[in-house]
């Protein structure tokens, strides 16, 4: 292979920053029509190597090639006008500004956006990627975000797509849809830059793999002929622990939902209705479903962030608290971690320990109204020592995490708190394998030591290997739990879709009995 063959040629890309070298020497090729896979545990360096690529980090050495010359990417724009699109883990999204909008930031100023919207609904159509282009994205959620930014890559008919968890918000069904797609991308000449960390994924869509570790290049691959087993190996370093189901029975009712019906907080919002479950302790209840059909307004009804539900229409410990504030729900041994993890599951800009005080607002951090800063620290140390996260010390920025090791760390101050009911939203949410195999272990052991979670995710893979029972929520109603022994993935992906009879939603058992059928 020469140089005029390759779409995509990195030659000992560095960047190093004061306390750690992100990519050191990375020898990187990419041909045209190629799919290839980048993999690494969070913090490896893969983010920091794309962004390198998409012209928003600047290398401090090493040279890049495109289409056989070499270029100097000097920011984003310079990145697309060459044919390099990207879709960012973390989105570059304004919040005030309606999807049209955003998008229309990254095209031609003269661009009408009237047309732009039909273009938009049209690609999110032909991709299986639903989306609103009047949408105000601070209405949207994390994974109606990342549609946005995807569509958005899509229109600007990239030569280079990079693409960075993909399909943390599809149902399997538009999984598929979105190989289908990425393949006749490839057909057509255009490469893709694919980092996931769902392996089998990898092995299914990808023609080579690139894995890093600790910056560095470690091998590369064909993973069609890889396992798993070998990939993950090839990335962490060791075999991934395996969970083993264990059957238990589950104790008392610790949440109770009686139908829950709300109505739009605001004009793209999802409104419920009649939603109906027990969450038993010592029992771990997931809650399927394609992001934008009521998971947000569910959680915020159940957290207390929305008190606007009937009182006895959620019990805590069987006491009704549907109109109670998030911190008093706290107070009665209420946990929550949020899919957003920057901005509301951790403020940027200040520490870790400082963070702690979000959720461990009591005697033990504060007294007589002054903050002990040194039990804060203490905690943030220990949450840092026990769940593994890489990181500067207690004082470092959260902003300064990577996604991975910032969700290990609001994930662990949670199960610091000892909660007796815990609502957990994407708990492993681009977050790599060995991680999330990690938070995966200590949810099911919250389970095993009688705590009652609820785990809502995109993820059916997660689902599947942890949850004792599942629900599906489509257009804000809620299918009826099935034991997940009972369940198939190809059904759940049909109910994800709002595809059920509506009969089964008022048993349980007409339920499990429409699963096998």
């Amino acid at each position: 292979m020469n140089d005029m063959e390759a779409r995509l040629r990195l030659v000992s890309i560095t960047k190093k920053y004061p306390t750690v070298v992100a990519n050191d020497g990375i020898n990187l090729t990419v041909l045209p029509g190629e799919i290839h896979a980048v993999l690494g545990e969070n913090g490896a360096g893969k983010s920091t190597l794309m962004k390198i690529i998409y012209g928003a980090v600047k290398p401090d050495a090493g040279k890049i090639y495109w289409n056989g010359e070499e270029v100097h990417i000097a920011n984003p724009a310079a990145a697309r006008q060459l044919g390099i699109a990207m879709v960012f883990q973390h989105f570059s999204l304004f919040d005030t500004l309606t999807v049209t909008e955003n998008i229309a930031l990254g095209l031609a100023k003269n661009t009408r956006l009237d047309e732009l919207e039909q273009r938009i609904a049209a690609t999110a159509s032909q991709y299986g990627l639903a989306l609103e282009p009047q949408r105000h994205v601070h209405t949207l959620s994390v994974g109606e975000r990342q549609r946005v930014e995807i569509v958005r890559a899509l229109l600007t008919n990239p030569q280079l797509l990079i693409l960075d968890e993909p399909t943390s918000v599809l149902t399997p069904q538009a999984v598929d849809k979105l190989f289908e797609t990425l393949r006749k991308l490839a057909s057509e000449g255009c490469s893709i830059l694919y980092i996931s960390h769902k392996l089998d994924e990898i092995r299914a869509l990808c023609h080579t793999c690139t894995v890093m570790r600790a910056g560095k290049v470690t091998g590369t691959c064909d993973p069609r002929q890889e396992t798993a087993a070998s990939l993950s190996r090839m990335m962490i370093g060791a075999d991934l622990p395996v969970i083993k189901p264990t059957s238990h029975a589950a104790g008392p009712v610790m949440l109770a939902v009686d139908r829950l019906s709300l109505p739009k907080s605001h004009p793209f919002a999802t409104e419920l209705h009649d939603i109906s479950f027990e969450l038993r302790a010592g029992e771990i209840l997931g809650v399927a479903g394609v992001s934008g059909n009521g998971q947000q307004e569910l959680l915020a009804a159940l957290s207390g962030e929305d008190p606007r539900a009937a009182p006895a229409a959620v019990l805590l410990d069987g006491q009704p608290v549907g109109r109670l504030n998030a911190a008093q729900r706290r107070e009665k041994g209420l946990g929550f971690v949020p899919e957003e993890r920057l901005g509301r599951g951790a403020v940027p800009e200040i520490s870790l320990a400082g963070n702690v005080l979000l959720s461990h607002q009591d005697a033990s951090t504060i007294r007589g109204g002054l903050i002990r800063t040194s039990a804060i620290t203490s905690l943030a140390s220990a949450i840092i020592r026990r769940f593994n996260v890489k990181a500067g010390g207690p004082q470092a920025p959260a902003r300064s995490l990577s996604g991975g090791y910032l969700q290990k760390f609001i994930v662990g101050r949670e199960i610091m708190r000892k909660p007796r009911v815990v609502l957990i939203a994407q708990p492993t949410w681009g977050v790599d394998v060995g991680a999330a195999a990690q938070i995966r272990a200590e949810l099911i052991a919250m389970r095993d030591a009688g705590c009652a979670v609820l785990v809502i995710s995109e993820e059916l893979d997660e689902l599947f290997e942890i949850s004792d029972r599942l629900m599906v929520i489509a257009k804000g109603r809620m299918h009826s739990a099935i034991p997940t022994a009972e369940a198939t993935r190809d059904q759940i992906g049909i109910w994800m879709s709002g595809l059920w009879d509506p009969d089964a939603l008022s048993s349980p058992l007409a339920a499990a009995e429409a699963a096998n059928a």
